[in-house]
């Protein structure tokens, strides 16, 4: 008997589709959300010296190392110009951890929340798994980006709605909201008590000098947002599954009494690694950007004539297979036979934007290795 949690609650793909990729070296790995680029030196050298640190080995603190709260605090104060403390800070195993976190503490069975259609599917489900009902705003193609349907976003809110919840840039289709757009979202949490829980797992990874901006240092904002951090992508530290929420003190006691219930204590011996990493200098962050830029650009520049929408952002973009005659799985499971690609089939990922579609990440993969991707393509679609 299934539980009615997971009736409507399907499996990734990803880990299937590496299972079948196995370890042939041949196959171009663009199925998960992984990068070869080393994390800092500091962090791994860190997370050395933590080994042989008893209090390293500790359940306690239970939400986060003193250290580590204050740095965080003091990193997501610079992003927002808005002051946080290490009270308003709360250390987990991971982003996806901090993402349920908020979502337990903010949203009662039946309550609505709102994503951008397609998203990340370990948001959607997670709301699904909260009790919570997503709403689905898409995502349009617009002069060869991706927008916001800002129209549809207004239509969607109803008495019943609790939350937006945005990752920016977006994953999968490396998405980036402009200032309009974020001023609709803000002008819309204001009107009607909505919270805002942003994942900012990406933030900072922007392409063609876009400029940066986070949605708490938008008037009014700072009391609704809740931002969910990490080290995995920027920093490159996906394996010591550290991140942080940070929000207004008041529902941050309670997401701090979640957190506690749900997994206790955030890793130990991985705590150390992320303070030196959030400490290290901006031009580590900014290096490796600028690296992705360049492998981003090298998958535009092969598909350059495919039904492809480059990405403003992140690690990923989408590739629409429904216009070369396929769904998204089988799409797939051709990359992989006819082009040795391993790539991920987005049913699931979104309602409008959903079947039509496959991932390409580009962060595991160096430039030389994509400049094969064409032909990989052509052979197989």
């Amino acid at each position: 008997m299934t539980n009615q949690r997971l009736e409507n609650i399907p499996g990734f793909s990803i880990d299937r589709v590496a299972a079948q990729a196995g370890d042939d070296p041949e196959v171009l790995r663009l199925e998960n959300l992984d990068t070869d680029l080393r994390p800092p030196a500091v962090a791994i050298e860190a997370t050395r010296a933590a080994l042989d640190e008893d209090d390293a080995n500790s359940y306690l603190p239970f939400t986060g190392t003193h250290d580590l709260c204050e740095i965080v605090a003091q990193h997501v104060s610079r992003q927002t110009n808005h002051p946080y403390t290490s009270d308003q800070t709360i250390i987990t195993c991971g982003g996806t951890e901090g993402m349920f976190n908020a979502l337990l503490a903010t949203i009662d069975a039946g309550d609505e929340v709102i994503v951008t259609d397609p998203t990340y599917a370990g948001m959607i489900y997670r709301i699904r798994l909260a009790g919570g009902i997503p709403k689905l705003v898409p995502f349009v193609e617009k002069y060869g980006q991706w927008r916001l349907d800002v129209d549809e976003l207004r239509e969607c809110i109803s008495l019943q709605t609790k939350a937006m919840f945005i990752m920016n840039p977006s994953m999968p289709s490396g998405a980036v909201l402009n200032q309009a757009e974020w001023e609709t979202i803000a002008e819309l949490c204001q009107q009607h008590n909505l919270w805002l829980i942003y994942n900012a797992a990406m933030e900072r990874i922007l392409f063609a000098d876009r400029p940066y901006l986070h949605p708490a240092s938008i008037d009014g904002m700072a009391e609704r947002t809740i931002t969910i951090g990490s080290v995995s992508k920027e920093y490159r530290m996906i394996g010591w599954r550290v991140g942080w929420v940070v929000g207004p003190q008041p529902i941050m006691n309670d997401i701090a009494k979640v957190s506690i219930y749900n997994v206790v204590t955030p890793a130990g011996i991985s705590q150390g690694g992320a303070a030196a990493a959030l400490q290290s200098p901006e031009s580590d962050v900014a290096e490796a950007v600028a690296e992705w830029e360049r492998r981003h650009d090298t998958v535009v520049k092969q598909l350059h004539d495919l039904p492809v929408i480059p990405a403003a952002g992140g690690w990923s973009l989408l590739i629409n297979v429904k216009e070369m005659g396929h769904d998204s799985f089988t799409a797939s499971q051709r990359l992989l036979e006819h082009g040795k690609v391993a790539a991920t089939p987005m049913r699931d990922w979104g309602q409008v934007n959903s079947d039509q579609f496959v991932r390409f990440v580009f962060s595991n993969e160096p430039v030389e290795r994509l400049s094969t991707l064409r032909d990989r393509v052509l052979q197989s679609l």
